[in-house]
């Protein structure tokens, strides 16, 4: 006997719960690529997605997962032998470094570890340092998915203008757009990349690059783009196809046409971000009620620098992947796997796991997910603290 049969529940950090709106609109035959219903919406796919990044700039989409936005956007403003600076909070952060040092870039990467954030005095510091503006780009990742680390991208940008350095600042949203408050234009983004399995709650398959005019002139005066990356004939295009660099994705436009209408014509974004930031809160109470008893701790302490989106704990060596293997076994519910947080006391990362509250998730989700967690402690005669249940619902009541 398992109590696991049901409607399963995947709390990892993307892809996200895809909404039943979504995926009916997906549910349907091949339409027409060249006039009709899918070549009329996409106009208006775009407008709302400038939306929900907060900008009045260049929205364009791309047939590729994020990492296939990382190469986009780096492709159009940094040449080969150009130089960009990393300020990185875990594992995604690297991974960017290492997509820019794939199409030929000079990688400076400053790892602020995996706790505490940027520190961004010392990003202000190597700019002011740069007299000769050798560093293009800075690539900020606002959200870490492994860490669960929040950039203060506003900060970032703050830090860039003291030291009186042009680069672009380019961020890095694929975890955090639709559920952590984001503002391009008002915190000085030029360059920011998304993907669509995350807070949007679509399937896996699309990227995002928005851009602003300083971006726009930097990819005009490159020596050249890689056809399929550039984003010019994507964001202003004279035919539909160029939209996309070939056949549209028609299925992920019905299904992004839903999950936008749910996100910015019915919620609201700032109640999208409002409750993703209670949901979260549920959470960080819940678990700083278990550690009161129990190994179980949040990744990052402060929780200024928590992301909405994703919780990143730790609960020792082998807690984390027994723990994740028993709710999923008995109880339907699939955690995250603590990606990017091994170390030598812990080489496979067993020790640690993620919460996903991103996107089309709610109140009983959360709470029962939270319920999930402690009833496989118990099983698993891992200690924990009293209080933890009650602490969620004090913060999910008070809404």
């Amino acid at each position: 006997m398992t109590l696991s049969n049901g409607r399963s529940y995947l709390a990892i950090p993307g892809p996200s719960v895809m909404p039943d709106r979504v995926l009916r609109e997906m549910h349907r035959a091949a339409p027409n690529i060249y006039e009709g219903e899918v070549v009329d919406m996409t106009a208006g796919l775009i407008d709302d997605l400038k939306q929900v990044a907060g900008t009045r700039h260049f929205a364009t989409i791309y047939i590729g997962n994020g990492h296939a936005a990382w190469e986009a956007a780096l492709s159009n403003v940094v040449a080969p032998g150009e130089k960009v600076l990393v300020p990185a909070t875990g594992l995604f952060g690297m991974g960017w470094a290492e997509m820019a040092r794939g199409i030929g870039a000079e990688v400076e990467v400053v790892d602020f570890g995996l706790k505490d954030g940027m520190d961004l005095g010392r990003v202000q510091g190597i700019l002011a340092a740069d007299e000769a503006h050798e560093i293009k780009a800075v690539l900020g990742v606002h959200v870490d998915t492994s860490t669960s680390l929040k950039t203060d991208v506003q900060g970032l940008r703050a830090a860039m203008d003291a030291a009186e350095h042009p680069a672009l600042l380019m961020a890095d949203c694929i975890a955090s757009l639709g559920c952590d408050r984001f503002e391009m234009d008002a915190w000085g983004v030029d360059v920011m990349v998304a993907a669509s399995q995350k807070g949007l709650m679509v399937p896996p398959g699309m990227g995002f690059v928005f851009f602003n005019d300083k971006a726009a002139a930097v990819r005009a005066a490159m020596p050249r783009v890689s056809r399929y990356w550039d984003w010019a004939p994507r964001a202003e295009p004279e035919a539909f196809y160029q939209y996309f660099g070939g056949t549209a994705p028609t299925h992920h436009l019905y299904g992004l046409r839903a999950a936008l209408d749910m996100i910015v014509r019915e919620e609201g974004l700032e109640a999208v971000w409002a409750r993703h930031e209670t949901l979260a809160r549920a959470i960080w109470a819940a678990v700083e009620a278990w550690g009161q008893g129990g190994p179980i701790a949040l990744n990052v302490a402060d929780p200024a620098k928590r992301s909405h989106a994703v919780t990143s704990l730790h609960i020792g060596a082998p807690h984390g992947t027994d723990l994740r293997r028993w709710t999923e076994a008995n109880a339907g519910v699939t955690l995250g796997i603590g990606l990017g947080m091994s170390n030598a006391d812990d080489p496979q990362g067993d020790g640690y796991f993620r919460f996903g509250h991103m996107g089309h998730v709610n109140a009983h989700m959360v709470l029962g997910m939270l319920s999930t967690v402690q009833a496989g402690m118990k099983a698993l005669s891992i200690p924990f603290g009293d209080g933890a249940l009650d602490a969620a619902i004090e913060v999910v009541s008070g809404a």
